[in-house]
């Protein structure tokens, strides 16, 4: 390669001279005439290898069936690598066109070789950005956080690229400037903290499961509420419902607490947890005719007939006296209702029969006693959940008067005094 070198670009000087030329002159002159040489030549192995290069990148992309050809095509990798077969030309020509000018073969020696450095590092990123682009389209690994992994991989390879470039300009031996960073590491650790942090919270929300891409995650402190879209070293990002996008520290995920919906949308159903208040003091038994208009009531029909010959058994039985109807057994409105509403959910088509599903009673508060649906929805699509959840509640609401209950709510000024009237 060297004797090739000094051939192409040795021949004018002595040419120059055999003609008259004086040393100096004919010195100026070779450099010149080589340097537009140089310039030609480096074009042209460009122009060839980017061809060359590209054209057969293309068709192995186009006849293997792997993808990651394509994406190393689609990033530009064959076009970067041509780059880089001239410079190594021009790096190798330098010190023979410019051997009369030490100084200046000294600069631009240092500036491509720099040069190449920067571009064998762009090189290695394109590669890396590929099996990024790879590995996200692969089931396997698309909930997993690579970019993370790959920008600690290219922090090494920039330190190591650093490292070089430093020991190219200024002479300094590899071995002593590593020497010197061991010396600055406690430095060079609080400068990189974050990245230091973001890469062990990286690490651990992988290896524990914690959040993949494509997660509904709700994190409250920065006001996220919505799909995580990317995970790297630094950042998760999170497309908001509301399609506004909030950037998390990743080293919040593991030191922050958050909620992760997957668990719901991996399940038969998404809960329904919801109460209403009863007024308490509109709770009372019920009489003869009361319960005779309620068997009307086609879900709970059968219900009370079959309840009204129990209570009738046992209040023979213990001779119970009926004339004040808190003696014996008896049946409630409040409790008739949560029964009607229990098989009304039974007999809704929106909810999942095979999951826990109940009307119950909480624990009475100063504004009432709660009323809680604690059941499952088929469909967990946000907007079909809500409608779901609404159409239940309007029928309860719709249907409490018919029970004779009451349910709780503040009294306005305008409230007291109409009933004062």
């Amino acid at each position: 390669m060297h004797n090739l070198i000094e051939n192409i670009f040795g021949w004018c000087e002595p040419l120059l001279k055999s003609w008259g030329v004086n040393a100096s002159m004919a010195s100026y002159i070779n450099t010149a005439l080589n340097i537009l040489v140089l310039c030609a030549l480096s074009y042209s192995i460009y122009l060839i290898f980017r061809i060359v290069l590209v054209t057969v990148m293309i068709f192995i992309a186009k006849k293997t069936k792997t993808k990651f050809d394509d994406l190393l095509v689609s990033n530009k990798t064959a076009k970067y690598i041509a780059h880089l077969i001239p410079l190594l030309f021009i790096y190798k020509s330098v010190p023979i066109i410019l051997n009369d000018f030490t100084y200046w073969e000294t600069i631009f020696g240092k500036l491509v070789g720099v040069y190449i450095v920067l571009l064998v590092l762009w090189i290695i990123k394109t590669v890396f950005n590929a099996l990024r682009d790879h590995l996200k389209q692969t089931p396997k690994y698309s909930d997993k956080p690579i970019d993370s992994y790959i920008q600690v991989i290219m922090i090494v390879f920039w330190i190591f690229g650093a490292i070089i470039i430093v020991s190219e300009i200024f002479d300094i031996d590899t071995q002593k400037l590593l020497a010197i960073l061991g010396a600055a590491s406690a430095i060079i650790i609080l400068i990189f903290r974050d990245t230091i942090l973001g890469f062990v919270a990286s690490v651990q929300v992988s290896l524990n499961d914690m959040v993949r891409i494509g997660d509904w995650i709700t994190f409250d402190k920065f006001g996220a509420d919505g799909d995580v879209i990317e995970i790297n070293l630094a950042t998760v990002k999170v497309r908001n419902f509301d399609n506004t996008t909030t950037t998390i520290p990743t080293y919040s995920m593991i030191s922050d607490s958050f909620r992760n919906w997957r668990g719901m949308l991996n399940s038969d159903g998404r809960r329904i947890k919801r109460h209403i208040l009863i007024r308490p003091n509109s709770i009372r038994f019920m009489n003869e005719s009361e319960l005779e208009n309620l068997k009307k009531i086609q879900l709970i029909s059968s219900y009370i007939v079959h309840r009204q010959e129990e209570i009738e058994k046992f209040n023979s039985k213990n001779s119970i006296d009926k004339s004040i109807a808190i003696n014996g057994r008896n049946l409630t409105n409040f409790g008739l209702f949560r029964k009607y509403i229990t098989q009304y959910l039974h007999n809704y088509p929106g909810l999942n029969q095979d999951m826990i599903l109940l009307c119950r009673q909480l624990q009475p508060t100063q504004n009432g006693i709660p009323l809680e649906i604690y059941a499952f929805s088929n469909d967990k699509k946000f907007e079909n959940y809500e409608y779901i959840m609404a159409d239940i509640f309007d029928h309860i609401f719709a249907s409490i008067k018919y029970f004779d209950l009451e349910i709780f709510e503040l009294s306005s000024n305008l409230d007291e005094k109409n009933q004062a009237e």
